[in-house]
Parts: C-alpha cells; structure tokens; sequence
C-alpha cells in the first residue's frame, strides 16, 4: 500500500535532485553582467556625491549577478534553497551607506539579479534602461540656482549696513546669534551666478568681524 507520506518524499526528492541548465545559468550571469555595467556607467558619470567609490561601483555588478545565480539556484533546488534561506538569516552586514542614493543603486543591483535569476532577461533590460534614463533625466533637471550659506559676524552697530548690502538679495534667516555687543548670523542665499563682490564689500565694513559664503545643497551626501 502506497502511503501519502510516501509520495510526498519521493516527489520532493525528485525535484532536490534537479540539474541546472549550464545554458540558462550562462544566460542569466552573461544577462545580470550587461544590466549590471549599464549600472556601472550610469552610477559613474553621473554620481553627484561628495566622494566617488569606485569598489562600490564593482559592488553593483557583482551584485547584480551573484543574486541572479542565488536565484537559480533556489529555484532548481528545495534542499538548497531551505539552506540557503537559513544561511542568509543569520549574515549581518555592518558597513554604512552614508548617501541614501547608493542604497537605491544597490536595491536596483539587487533587482537585476532577481529578474535574470528568474530568466525574465527582456524585462530585466528594458527596466534597466528605462530606470537609468529616469535617473539621468533627473540629475540633469536638477536646478542651476547655487546654494549658499552666508555666515556675518558683526558688531550691533553695523547691523543696519550689513542688511543695505544684502538689499535685493535672495535669503532666508537660519540662525542668529547675539552675544555681548556682537551678532552672528546664518542666511541661506540663492545666487544664480558666480558673482560674489558682495562678501568683500561687507568684510570692508567697519564693525564686520568676519564673512565666509558657504557652498550649500541641503544634501548630506552631496
């Protein structure tokens, strides 16, 4: 008598012991591999941060692929998926990714390899491209305005001359300090060229200690 136990096992047994393709894992790999390095250029010549990584750069793609083949294989075998599934669980990655965007970039590695893992190669190309020319329109929509903060230490006398300076410019108070006889203050300033006259003019003012315009993005990562 054959039991339903029986059948369970042999049927689970007989989908452990699939092969893969050597076709198909080419396939995926070469597939993971062309996304990956559009990834690669993209991440390259149009990364607005402060500090380039070019490791992490080779991290997208090798990524991008060794989740592809992670894929295939929990889909062409149960006991290795199961395994793998508990091996995961337990790695805990300690590096911080200081710019948010580099986490998307590694999200999208990560969905590359998830796509062409799953032999969806077509999709996981157009995406690629699709999501690609997404970013790089939107960096170059970016606005042109430069953004700037100006810090002003000045006596309470010149506060008067230092406000007819800064007459039709564009700012906004972040930060005001009185102490003793002094002030210091924080403006954010918008300036659409390079023109900075004005800096020297108040640091000629009688009663300006100091004057400095800071380049400013408002971005942690930039």
């Amino acid at each position: 008598m054959i039991k339903f136990s029986d059948i369970f096992k042999k049927s689970f047994l007989n989908d452990a012991s699939m092969d893969l393709n050597f076709d198909d894992v080419i396939l995926a790999l070469l597939a993971a591999f062309i996304c990956g390095m559009i990834i690669f250029f993209v991440y390259k010549y149009f990364y607005k941060g402060v500090r380039y990584s070019y490791n992490f750069n080779i991290l997208l793609v090798l990524v991008s692929m060794i989740t592809a083949f992670i894929v295939l294989t929990i889909s062409s075998n149960i006991v290795l998926s199961l395994g793998m599934v508990g091996a995961l669980s337990i790695v805990r990655f300690r590096t911080a990714v200081k710019d948010p965007m580099d986490v998307g970039f590694l999200f999208f590695a990560i969905s590359i390899g998830i796509t062409c893992g799953a032999k969806l190669y077509l999709m996981s190309f157009v995406c690629t491209v699709v999501i690609s020319l997404v970013y790089i329109l939107l960096v170059k929509l970016k606005t042109q305005t430069n953004v700037y903060l100006l810090i002003v230490k000045h006596s309470e006398k010149a506060g008067e001359e230092v406000l007819k300076i800064l007459a039709g410019k564009k700012y906004a108070l972040k930060n005001k300090t009185v102490y003793k006889d002094n002030v210091e203050l924080t403006l954010e300033m918008k300036l659409k060229s390079d023109n900075t006259d004005f800096v020297s003019e108040l640091t000629a003012l009688e009663g300006v200690h100091s004057a400095a315009l800071i380049n400013y993005t408002g971005d942690f990562g930039e």
